[in-house]
């Protein structure tokens, strides 16, 4: 990576993309090779659409942790953009990948100071001989930083989702996908191809009397045809006959494979396919749909919350319902269903109201209207 160097004598570099290996495409990929890039993988819309929604819902989410020194490194991890922006990008490198890391800077005394997010072709994991932990292989942009070796694992953020080695790395959820995507890729290939040609003849122009014609007038007549069609305006007589090509039933029906691989790819990663702006279950509610997208996004969060309990030596929670119940709401009417209910009294209602921030602290005494049978004074 080029490293330039102003006036000034401040070194600087070009910024780095995130277009790393994903290992999930299809060994038979015309490409001839078994993997996809991140940038390749965002191109397809559904894939997009869910990884965008999920990440930023996680991201969404406050993490809270009962160390004040864990707190603060939650609440700004990097030094190169704000804590939305740093959380949003592991959380999709988790879903993409399977895997998320970020190398811990810390000062003398073990203190973080900072966390740099990396890429996954910038980490190589290992098992040390006697299996009692994980050393990393890091590669740095930053050419003053290069190469670490043997980095402990205890200087790692690596968030894992579903693991086939015993939880030491994740594997990513588009391993799954790998027929749907190769079944997409061809139907948007047949899909515009259809097009192309329906483009580049838009009919048949039939001369019943044809064979009594030479070329050159069948080629005058069909230039003719065309010209006439541009202004809008065609005569035929009895020996013509115009018939306009359509796309053939089969044809239209394969465009519903890209419905179907949205389903596909929602139910991989496990929420209802209206996230990715799919018709959803015609039988099931929406706040039965949001409730299974708030199970699925619990899950990712639990798994984020391991690490970082683990390695923050704290206690980190994840508190969802400003991600998936933004204006509180769903938070409201459930705490006035409690009350009506009787499990909460209407003073300790608005008690928890007022701490979610819900409502404010300083309310004036309720006024309420006069009973039945009161006429304020009057006769």
């Amino acid at each position: 990576m080029p490293v330039f160097k102003a006036k000034n004598e401040l070194n600087f570099q070009s910024v780095a993309t995130d277009d790393d290996i994903l290992n999930f495409a299809s060994p038979t990929a015309d490409s001839g090779s078994p993997y996809v890039s991140a940038r390749e993988a965002l191109e397809n819309s559904d894939i997009y659409s869910l990884i965008f929604q999920i990440s930023s819902d996680l991201a969404s989410a406050k993490l809270k942790a009962d160390q004040p020194r864990a707190q603060g490194i939650l609440n700004n991890p990097s030094s190169t953009s704000n804590a939305r922006a740093f959380w949003q990008s592991m959380f999709a490198q988790a879903l993409l990948d399977g895997n998320a890391y970020a190398y811990r800077f810390r000062n003398i005394n073990g203190t973080d100071q900072r966390w740099e997010y990396l890429r996954p072709s910038q980490v190589s994991p290992f098992l040390l001989a006697d299996g009692s932990g994980l050393i990393y292989n890091l590669s740095f942009d930053e050419p003053e930083i290069g190469v670490m070796e043997n980095v402990p694992q205890a200087d790692m953020i690596h968030i894992r989702l579903m693991s086939k080695n015993g939880g030491m790395t994740g594997i990513s959820p588009l391993t799954a996908l790998t027929s749907e995507i190769d079944i997409k890729n061809n139907v948007n290939r047949l899909t515009l191809n259809a097009l192309k040609q329906s483009v580049t003849a838009g009919g048949i122009l039939k001369l019943k009397a044809g064979s009594k014609l030479s070329l050159e007038l069948k080629k005058k007549r069909a230039s003719k045809f065309i010209n006439d069609s541009h202004n809008g305006l065609v005569v035929l007589d009895d020996l013509e006959d115009y018939q306009p090509l359509e796309i053939k039933s089969n044809v239209a029906n394969l465009l519903n494979q890209v419905n179907w691989t949205g389903k596909q790819i929602a139910k991989v990663y496990g929420v209802p396919d209206s996230v990715i702006n799919g018709t959803g279950d015609q039988q099931s509610s929406i706040q039965m749909e949001n409730n299974a997208y708030i199970k699925s996004i619990a899950r990712y969060a639990n798994a984020i919350v391991g690490e970082l309990n683990n390695k923050l030596s704290a206690n980190v929670t994840m508190d969802l319902r400003e991600s998936v119940d933004p204006t509180g709401d769903v938070f409201a009417s459930s705490i006035a269903d409690l009350t009506s209910k009787g499990a909460l009294a209407p003073n300790q209602a608005t008690a928890v109201l007022q701490q979610a921030g819900f409502i404010g602290l300083d309310l004036p005494e309720p006024k309420y209207p006069p009973k039945g049978g009161e006429n304020n004074g009057r006769n």
